[in-house]
Order: structure tokens, then C-alpha cells, then sequence
């Protein structure tokens, strides 16, 4: 178990829904120099597609299980991202009453992916319902972390959750609810 008292007291304290307090990559910056090289290496894992596509890969990345890492706390993340993202279109299909197009099942577990999932449909807001999903997410991650903010899960964490404060602050409610009523007249082939 490594522990980076260092690190982890000099850290700004992070809030669902504030602006990150830093970006992502100074934070990966600061965190590779502190941390040992085997910890150091597994930020690059943090990311908020459960596995990123390689040049060789097509189609969703998260169609099959990412390839385990060295880090429990990151591992469960990735599948509970993935369990997330295949419940969504699941649900996404049969509100649309289409088929799924898809022969990956959804999984059942963990339970709260596909709780969250279920719920987000229900939301009639798509930028109401992204931000469930955020705050889904954040919760999750806090759920994998564990209580010793000195441990590396804490860092691995503490980097996600900034990719999803990131993510949240680049929303533009106007720019978005625009665009989704263009795309929408046209799936319906209405003039905008």
C-alpha cells in the first residue's frame, strides 16, 4: 500500500457541481512527480470511457470488459462505467422501441449503474439527465476510493472526479438545447 501524505494534503477539497479547482492534466503533472512510477503509470487508466478506443479497435469501446489493471478501485470503475453505458442504451432502445442493435447484454450489476441508468431516462431534460448522470458517477467513484485520502485509489479518484468537473463545466445550456432542437427536427424530419 503506498500512501502520499504529500499529495494528498496539498489538494483542494473537490465539490460536485463547483469548477475543478485545477485541470486534469496539472493535476496528472503534479501527481506523476509525487508518486511512485507503478502508481504514476495507472493515471493514464482514469479516463471517463471505460476503455478508450486504440487505433486497431472499432466501434464502442466499452463493447467488451477493459482489460483488467493493477488497481482494484480502477477496475471497479471501469465496470461499473460500462454497466452504465450499456444499460443507457438498452433503455435508450426501448423507449425508442427499437432493437438494441447490439448482442451485448446489458449487465444487471452493479446494481446502481443500472439503477442510475433506468433513472436517467425518466428525466425529460437531456442536460437535467447528464448531470444525474455526473452526479451518478461522483458517487460511484466515492463509493470505489475508500475512506484514506493518502492512498493511491484517492488519487486515481480524485483525477476522475476532475475529468467529470471538466466535462460539467463545459456544458452551454444554450448552445445545447439549440442544437438539441435541431437534431431532434431533424430525426423527426420537421423544418427547425
Amino acid at each position: 500500500m503506498s500512501y502520499y501524505p504529500y499529495l494528498g494534503a496539498q489538494l483542494p477539497y473537490l465539490v460536485y457541481g463547483q469548477d475543478p479547482p485545477m485541470s486534469s492534466e496539472t493535476f496528472k503533472a503534479l501527481a506523476t512527480v509525487l508518486m511512485i512510477p507503478r502508481d504514476a503509470t495507472l493515471l493514464n487508466d482514469c479516463t471517463l470511457d471505460p476503455d478508450p478506443p486504440k487505433e486497431e479497435k472499432t466501434g464502442a469501446s466499452y463493447a467488451e470488459p477493459a482489460p483488467p489493471t493493477s488497481s482494484e478501485m480502477i477496475n471497479r470503475w471501469k465496470d461499473w462505467e460500462r454497466s452504465l453505458r450499456l444499460n443507457l442504451a438498452k433503455n435508450r432502445a426501448g423507449k425508442l422501441k427499437r432493437d438494441a442493435g447490439s448482442a451485448i447484454e446489458a449487465p444487471a450489476v452493479p446494481l446502481d449503474a443500472a439503477v442510475a441508468a433506468k433513472n436517467a431516462m425518466s428525466i425529460d431534460s437531456p442536460l437535467e439527465a447528464e448531470l444525474f448522470l455526473g452526479k451518478a458517477r461522483w458517487d460511484a467513484i466515492e463509493s470505489f476510493q475508500g475512506l484514506n485520502i493518502f492512498h493511491e485509489n484517492a488519487m486515481y479518484a480524485y483525477l476522475l472526479k476532475l475529468l467529470l468537473m471538466e466535462r460539467r463545466a463545459a456544458f452551454k445550456t444554450e448552445e445545447g438545447y439549440t442544437e438539441y432542437k435541431g437534431l431532434y427536427a431533424a430525426i423527426l424530419g420537421e423544418p427547425k
